[in-house]
């Protein structure tokens, strides 16, 4: 599906986002897609420290992270962008954007605390559709002993009335 837009129309053009990856050409190819995409604020960082300490220089409203970096990965970034005390902000919303898709990746992501998942390589309409999705699907967020990060369901059971079911009208519409 190709989505023909605006930026001034989606409010793209207000948004920051934070790219953490280790390959300066992908951070680049990136990077150009959201300018293409109308976004006028992009940072970058090279590793998950360096993603660390950008999240508290510029205060991204999403980052897009690499899996695999040296030092912090990405799922050790994600880990302490959602856990960790001195996050500067736990609630941002994460893409990873990475060349390991495969079922027990996407997994192992999700329950890190990933809101979107992307396969490289990556094409300008998926980015937009996962920052659509962001902006216009907001997932809660949940916190319970082993988990916080934005809710890993993504349909909702309208059969199912067991006494885990979440009844949250904001969950009916995702």
């Amino acid at each position: 599906m190709t989505v023909n837009f605006s930026a001034a129309d989606t409010g793209l053009n207000r948004l920051a986002v934070l790219v953490v990856d280790d390959h300066t050409n992908m951070r680049k190819i990136v990077n150009t897609i959201l300018h293409s995409l109308g976004i006028q604020y992009v940072y970058e960082a090279s590793d998950g420290a360096e993603g660390f300490e950008a999240m508290r220089a510029y205060n991204p409203d999403i980052i897009i992270v690499d899996w695999e970096m040296p030092g912090i990965d990405g799922i050790e970034f994600t880990e302490h962008v959602r856990k960790a005390s001195d996050s500067p902000n736990p609630y941002v919303p994460i893409i990873f954007l990475t060349s390991y898709s495969g079922r027990n990746r996407v997994y192992r992501a999700r329950d890190a605390g990933v809101t979107e998942f992307l396969a490289k390589p990556v094409s300008a309409n998926a980015i937009y559709l996962r920052l659509m999705s962001i902006i216009n699907r907001p997932r809660p967020f949940v916190r319970v002993k082993s988990y916080f990060g934005p809710c890993r369901r993504r349909r909702v059971l309208k059969d199912y009335s067991g006494r885990e079911r979440r009844v949250a009208r904001e969950m009916e519409t995702a």
